[in-house]
């Protein structure tokens, strides 16, 4: 019983350390958009920014400049030559919420479609990254969200 016993405690000690180390390493996980969730797509990346501009222009309350202005301060595109992502910016009027996303090109074949964050408010300063919490079932509303109201868009209009 005493061994049984020890065995026991011995893996939840393990189990525990596990989800420790692993907590540790996502906290302090490296990189610009280390939270960001990344769906991989098979397009290239003009023909993927031609299409978001076709959905923004089918769906004028994605539009972040449409709704809220050309004055307002976020810029999509490339900041420089050397910038690695494309940004790309949408808004949902009904929760007055700015969602960031980005595009690069992957080494494999097509692009990487990241959503980032949400901000609430038009405030800025207020973001809320796409893999904020730890516990996945925190991050999926969140997500689910951005893939019915931008990704399906998005995938529809590459299937075609």
């Amino acid at each position: 019983m005493k061994t049984l016993k020890k065995i026991l405690i011995g893996l939840v000690c393990l189990i525990l350390g596990g989800l420790l180390f692993y907590y540790i390493g996502w906290s302090f996980s490296p990189g610009s958009y280390s939270k960001a969730e990344i769906y991989k797509l098979e397009i290239s990346e003009d023909s993927l920014i031609e299409i978001i501009k076709e959905v923004k222009l089918e769906n004028p309350n994605l539009d972040l400049k449409q709704m809220v202005g050309q004055e307002f301060q976020l810029t999509e595109g490339r900041q420089d030559s050397s910038d690695y992502w494309y940004d790309i910016y949408f808004y949902y009027p009904d929760k007055q919420q700015i969602v960031k996303t980005w595009i690069r090109p992957n080494y494999e074949s097509g692009v990487d479609f990241a959503f980032v964050a949400v901000n609430n408010g038009l405030i800025l300063g207020n973001w809320v990254d796409a893999n904020q919490y730890f516990w996945w079932w925190k991050n999926k509303p969140l997500k689910t969200e951005f893939e019915i109201r931008i990704l399906e868009k998005i995938k529809l209009k590459i299937k075609k």
